[in-house]
Formats: structure tokens, sequence, C-alpha cells
């Protein structure tokens, strides 16, 4: 699943060329989780803005020729989908679910899984934008959120480390591989209760999230099955993991085998040794 690294490698690919373009059109494929919620034809020649990032959602701002905001589209990618910008697009395959045709290009969401969704709001504080982000914690690299206020929000979930960096209600962006590595990076293990991990070792992990996250976005994300990034290439991350995928290896830190458990239905990778509770 594309996350937080992989959406921002995303935002960063479109949002300089698509800055100040015309819509030309919109081509609507399958349908994708949610209905777009407008005419496509009330889009055409609007502008877009500058193209923003929450959490795992794209923002794409739309103003009238004058400038007057219009709205905007809010786009997932979902569990395998991914952004393409391209100057003479092929006819649609059968992934192609989306077409956002401008005077800059043609932005095309292939999504095999059909997950993804592509949303028109009012304005982002309005709904059905502000209802989708109304439950999204904290970015990881806002200022504003300290190792105080990590730590507090961490206090208040009895639920697994591992699960609560999942949710996503504490902070955003760290996805299973990212999550799986930045506990290594912190010597915590992911079955560990949240409300149990102290001051310093939250400093340690929000530390350790940083780090993981802006590595990851220096290599271009991860790609695992399907993601890349709007010039078709793939993430480069998962190459670097320590402890993702490689359940039976020996840990880089002490030669021990990197064990692999399962919470909430998902793979967790950890050393037992250089990970404790």
């Amino acid at each position: 699943m594309p996350e937080l690294p992989e959406v921002e490698v995303t935002r960063r690919g479109i949002a300089a060329p698509l800055r100040g373009a015309t819509v030309l059109a919109l081509r609507l494929g399958k349908p994708l989780r949610w209905p777009l919620g407008v005419a496509p034809a009330s889009l055409q020649r609007l502008q877009v803005g500058e193209v923003a990032r929450r959490g795992k959602y794209l923002w794409l701002p739309l103003a009238e020729a004058a400038g007057r905001p219009a709205g905007g589209l809010l786009m997932h990618l979902g569990m395998s989908g991914s952004l393409g910008l391209l100057a003479a697009p092929p006819p649609p395959g059968p992934h192609d679910h989306f077409d956002l045709v401008t005077d800059r290009g043609t932005l095309r969401l292939n999504d095999p899984r059909r997950f993804g969704a592509v949303v028109f709001a009012p304005a982002l504080d309005l709904p059905p934008a502000a209802t989708l982000l109304a439950r999204l914690g904290a970015e990881p690299f806002d200022a504003a959120l300290t190792p105080a206020s990590f730590h507090a929000g961490l206090r208040a979930r009895r639920a697994p480390i591992k699960s609560v960096l999942l949710a996503g209600d504490v902070i955003v962006g760290a996805g299973n591989i990212y999550a799986c590595e930045a506990l290594f990076l912190a010597g915590i293990h992911p079955a560990l209760r949240a409300d149990r991990i102290s001051r310093p070792r939250a400093e340690r992990l929000l530390a350790a999230l940083r780090k993981t996250l802006a590595r990851a976005l220096d290599l271009g994300g991860s790609t695992l099955r399907d993601f890349t990034d709007v010039h078709g290439a793939s993430g480069a991350y998962q190459a670097e993991a320590a402890v993702y995928g490689r359940e039976g290896q020996a840990c880089g830190r002490c030669g021990g085998p990197v064990k692999r458990i399962v919470q909430a239905q998902r793979s967790t990778y950890f050393c037992p040794v250089c990970q404790r509770r």
C-alpha cells in the first residue's frame, strides 16, 4: 500500500508541472471507492493550484480563471494505486480509472484493486474532505509534534505500539514497513503496549520515525508490488530494510534471526534480542 513517503513522492512529482494548469476534461473509468460527487464537465476550464498532502491524501485545489477558489479534488491511492503525469497518454488500460486532462498533461490514476478514491469537495474544511481527514493524527515532520505531545498521545492508547502507529490517529505516515523499521531503530518491541512506553523511549521512537520516513523519501519510497512515481520509477527503500521482509535472516546488529508475527492481520518483523518490551 502506498504510504506517506510514496504519496509525498507523488505530490512532489506533480506539484510543479500542474501548478496553474487548466483542466480540459475529466474521464472516469470503473467506479473507485467513492463517487466523484460532481459532474466531470463542471470542472472544465478550472485551474489547478498548489498540490498539498495530508496523511496519505492528496489535495488538488481548483480555482476559476480569476483566482476565485472552486473546490478541489481529494485523492487517495488506496492499496495499489499510482499516479502518472503523461504528456501523450496511450488509450486507458483496464486498470486506468481516472484521467484529469490538462493543458500540461494528463494525470492518470492506475489502480488494479480499485480501493483508491478521487472525490470533489468544495473546500478542505468542508465535507466530504473534512470528514475523511478529521481523524488523522499529527504529521511526522510538523514542528508542533514534540516528544511530549507524542508521548501524551501514546499514553492514551492501550493497544500494542505497532497497531497504534498503523492506526494513524496519533501520528500519520507510519505504514507497515516504516513502523517495523522505526521500532527496530528505536529498540522497541512491536507488541509493547503504547501506554507503557516511557518519555525517553517515546522521544527515541519519534526520532526513529522521522529518520526512517526521511530516508524513504530520499529513496523514492518503497515498491513492494505496484507503486511507481509519476515518471514510472520504482522506490528503492525496501532494499535497505533492516527487518521488514527478512524473517529468518540475521539481524544486522546482533546476528540473531529476525522474527515475524502477525498483528491485526499484518505481518510484523522484528529482532527479539534488539527490541525489548
